[in-house]
């Protein structure tokens, strides 16, 4: 097999730049939630993959744009993340437990999923999906590049909140030492609300972004939970624009191996990259 044309290399790497863009988008709730609440939650994918169908039904039955449908789906998964956040505060759920609990939240989210719309292929059909534009020799696809924009606004937006804002450092304080925050006046059951709620309604965003740019299934969210969890561990809990790095180096990384070798070598990639970065990365202390 020759090598591939600069071209072809190229448009590769754009492609990666966007997937990866994706699962930065897909791993900031996570990381937030994981960081700074404590809390492993499995069900972040499910619930993106429950905002990506509510999207196509609402651009399906309801003729509305999908840009326009988040208008809808973040107030309510904001919500949605409140009362979850509201049920492990009551029940004191440990950050393991979380694990079990989440992965369970999972499993119904999938069977709802499934009840609701079947196991069949979904597709978005919207003005979005074929658009797209010349950049030089590159293809540059409208959904892609949304995902794009939208990644790099919410996590600098993120992190700008985090780290200049009394809410962000309230939010940093509490998860380095919630006991002494406390003890400083930051109400932690109120901030822990909140970002639940972020969270979730990260997930809705994402969700959105998977139904402008891919075919659903129930079944795929599984797909997901691997590499986006490559990207958060790589990036660092509750970082907002670590995922969003480590998930366009794992993307440019699994494009350029699919087109240098084989597509079935980039299931491999961010693994690689995981391992090796626990293995550089200096331990504290």
């Amino acid at each position: 097999m020759g090598a591939p044309s600069f071209s072809l290399l190229a448009q590769s790497v754009l492609s990666g730049v966007f997937i990866g863009a994706l699962y930065g988008l897909l791993g900031l709730g996570l990381s937030l939630s994981w960081g700074l609440l404590r809390q492993i939650n499995l069900a972040h994918f499910a619930l993106a993959f429950l905002a990506a169908y509510l999207c196509y039904q609402l651009s399906a039955t309801g003729k509305i744009d999908p840009l326009l449908s988040l208008a809808l789906i973040v107030p309510a998964f904001f919500a949605l993340g409140v009362a979850m956040q509201w049920v492990f505060a009551r029940f004191d759920i440990t950050p393991f437990n979380s694990l079990l609990v989440t992965f369970g939240l999972t499993v119904i989210i999938e069977a709802l999923i499934q009840l609701i719309w079947t196991a069949d292929f979904r597709r978005l059909e919207s003005g979005y999906g074929d658009a797209k534009f010349k950049l030089g020799f590159l293809y540059v696809p409208a959904p892609e590049l949304l995902t794009l924009v939208l990644a790099l606004a919410l996590s600098f937006a993120i992190w700008a909140a985090l780290r200049h804002t009394d809410v962000g450092k309230a939010l940093r304080a509490a998860a380095e030492d919630g006991p002494i925050a406390t003890a400083f006046g930051v109400n932690r059951q109120a901030l822990a609300l909140m970002l639940s709620g972020v969270c979730t309604a990260l997930a809705g965003v994402a969700g959105v972004c998977i139904a402008l740019s891919y075919t659903l299934a129930p079944a795929q969210m599984y797909g997901w939970i691997g590499v986006v969890f490559a990207a958060v561990m790589m990036g660092g809990l509750g970082r907002p624009l670590g995922p969003l790095f480590a998930g366009i180096v794992i993307g440019v990384s699994e494009a350029v191996t699919m087109a240098l070798t084989s597509p079935s070598w980039a299931p491999l990639v961010s693994f690689s990259l995981l391992i090796l970065v626990l293995l550089v990365r200096p331990r504290k202390a």
